[in-house]
């Protein structure tokens, strides 16, 4: 059987989990989950044991050595440099470009939690066997309640001699009515970013629908140089690329967008009430790390790396500390804290 080769995006800053996660160190390179970093988790979850190639990562410069000190297996596989941050159709390609027509890639996010490898991987080997089909795959993950930060695929026909299916439609983050709306009907699943494509396939459908992104990647590699593991793009080629995403770039446009349904555990750990409910809690639903002390406290979240933090009598709250700084919200207000002034300039 092809080997599938993991292509790990470790693009974003991951600005709504700050003070944790900031410019120099941020969210993939953290332990959020257990003791692993999600960058590691995803890469461990995509081991040679497991029957994968050795990954492709797409890096920016600033984090390539954390990249290499943090690969489970060290000097394995390879790392694109990206010169400039030109979202995730242009990322994907830029691995594309440099695998051979054949490969089929496993796109990745880095910075997922997934507690499930067993049916990551099973999820994994489908959608490789559709993918070596043409069609572009997508994991289509079970809406387990009406998130509204989430955007949705709508299940089609069955395709025939696979547990895959043909994605009806793809559906951009709902209100809370339209959320309930789907979880209801059944049919529809969360798009969490998690792509199966034969390289070559994927750059044809690029070039059919955003021939501009994919003719200035293959001009930006073929321009480019290898430095040891390390391949740098033509910077001045990429960085003229007008950015969009994989979704409104190919998979929203192309005829031969598929879709295998997969159960896995798994969290995008988008702000700090995602990593909450990620993690374990008490049996009255707090969480902590570090010198917590709690009384009286339901749903309460609390991590602090230094100082003793005491609560008392609180229900539904975030607080955490972080050298210098100190972060409280509700959960209603974690999706704001991106747009704190520490999360963008720190």
């Amino acid at each position: 059987m092809t080997k599938i080769v993991p292509v790990i995006l470790c693009g974003g800053s991951g600005t709504r989990l700050w003070p944790r996660s900031r410019k120099a160190m941020p969210k993939p390179f953290l332990p959020l989950v257990g003791e692993t970093t999600l960058f590691a988790a995803t890469a461990l979850r995509c081991s040679p044991d497991a029957g994968f190639a050795e990954p492709v990562v797409v890096a920016g410069a600033a984090h390539v050595p954390l990249v290499e000190s943090q690969l489970p297996d060290a000097g394995a596989g390879s790392i694109i440099v990206e010169p400039a941050a030109r979202n995730t159709a242009a990322a994907i390609a830029l691995a594309a470009a440099r695998l051979p027509a054949e490969a089929i890639m496993l796109v990745c996010p880095s910075d997922h939690h997934i507690g499930n490898t067993a049916a990551f991987q099973a999820a994994a080997r489908a959608a490789a066997d559709l993918a070596a089909q043409d069609w572009l795959v997508s994991f289509g993950i079970e809406a387990t309640a009406p998130e509204t930060g989430f955007g949705y695929l709508k299940r089609g026909a069955p395709i025939a001699g696979s547990t895959g299916f043909q994605v009806e439609r793809f559906v951009e983050k709902p209100d809370l009515d339209r959320a309930r709306g789907f979880l209801a009907d059944g049919g529809y699943s969360w798009n969490g970013g998690i792509f199966a494509f034969r390289a070559g396939a994927f750059l044809d459908e690029l070039s059919r629908h955003r021939p501009d992104i994919a003719d200035a990647v293959r001009a930006a590699v073929a321009a480019g140089h290898e430095d040891g593991d390390r391949f740098h793009p033509d910077p001045a080629i990429f960085g003229a690329i007008d950015g969009d995403s994989v979704d409104y770039a190919v998979m929203e446009k192309t005829a031969r967008a598929a879709m295998v349904p997969v159960s896995m555990d798994w969290s995008d750990i988008g702000n700090w009430q995602a990593l909450h409910d990620a993690l374990p809690h008490d049996a009255q639903g707090n969480v902590v790390r570090g010198q917590v002390e709690l009384k009286d406290c339901r749903n309460v979240h609390v991590q602090t790396d230094g100082p003793r933090v005491s609560v008392i009598g609180v229900e539904g709250l975030i607080i955490v500390v972080d050298g210098n700084d100190v972060m409280i919200t509700t959960p209603a207000g974690a999706q704001l804290v991106g747009k704190l002034h520490g999360a963008v300039n720190q």
